[in-house]
């Protein structure tokens, strides 16, 4: 079973990382798509292309990016999907590479794998974040009688799934995909499970670091996050859009899926 991997990226000086993670990222995945907004340096976009070729997609508008990225891995072949936000997907490769693999490995098991974080990995987040995320998650768990953690920025598809989302959703809102895909992967009747991990824990101190960013730097980070009132608006207005792309998804009329 063939898995490819369907990204998001917004480069904010994580290209030396990503190119030493490059050669792992090719022994996992048969085929990678990687979707950039339209306003990514184009040296940047020429070293991407390098390394991804015809994968490499450069968005027209950064809101439509999630949807675009799975909509062009499916021009790949491959049986399984990975959607994943690069810069996560880079950190959890870099400081668990073990479970990161063995977690992919796990896809052709599932449907709809939502991967979702452990204690460990939510507690190196700001309130800002977890407060507000765990809102929205808590909601669609209810709705679909199971725990979910829907913002981790990581999922897997079966082709079939893909192909139905794809189909199904609508381009832009691109964080509300966190609820949007796996409400309508629910609808077209597919199995939706999760799998918590260790690796999704806290991105955005990495962010202009040469290495995934170690403890204390998460702290400091993560401490200057919650103290600004900029960080608690626009985390009020990220769960807002989670929340009206579910519901609008749920309320959406939806072809009858053939089971053929």
């Amino acid at each position: 079973m063939t898995i490819l991997l369907a990204a998001t990226y917004h480069p904010r000086g994580e290209m030396t990382r990503l190119e030493r993670i490059l050669p792992t990222l090719h022994g996992v995945y048969a085929g990678m798509t990687v979707v950039v907004p339209p306003h990514t340096p184009p040296d940047v976009v020429d070293c991407l292309r390098e390394w991804f070729g015809a994968g490499l997609v450069v968005s027209q508008d950064w809101a439509h990016g999630r949807h675009l990225a799975l909509a062009h891995a499916l021009d790949f072949s491959g049986d399984f999907i990975q959607y994943a936000d690069m810069d996560r997907l880079i950190r959890w490769v870099e400081t668990r590479p073990d479970e990161w693999t063995r977690t992919a490995a796990e896809i052709p098991q599932h449907e709809c794998l939502i991967f979702g974080r452990t204690d460990a990995a939510w507690d190196t987040h700001p309130r800002a974040l977890r407060e507000t995320e765990r809102v929205t998650s808590h909601v669609f768990s209810a709705l679909l009688g199971q725990e979910l953690d829907l913002s981790a920025g990581a999922k897997g598809f079966s082709r079939a799934a893909a192909e139905w989302i794809v189909r199904n959703s609508r381009p832009e809102r691109a964080l509300g995909k966190d609820s949007e895909w796996v409400i309508l992967a629910h609808r077209g009747g597919f199995r939706v499970s999760q799998i918590l991990v260790n690796g999704l824990d806290w991105e955005i101190p990495d962010r202009y670091q040469d290495r995934a960013a170690d403890p204390e730097r998460v702290q400091r980070v993560r401490e200057e996050y919650d103290a600004k009132v900029e960080s608690w608006q626009m985390r009020v207005g990220v769960a807002r859009e989670i929340a009206e792309a579910g519901v609008e998804a749920l309320q959406r009329v939806l072809p009858v899926r053939s089971r053929s």
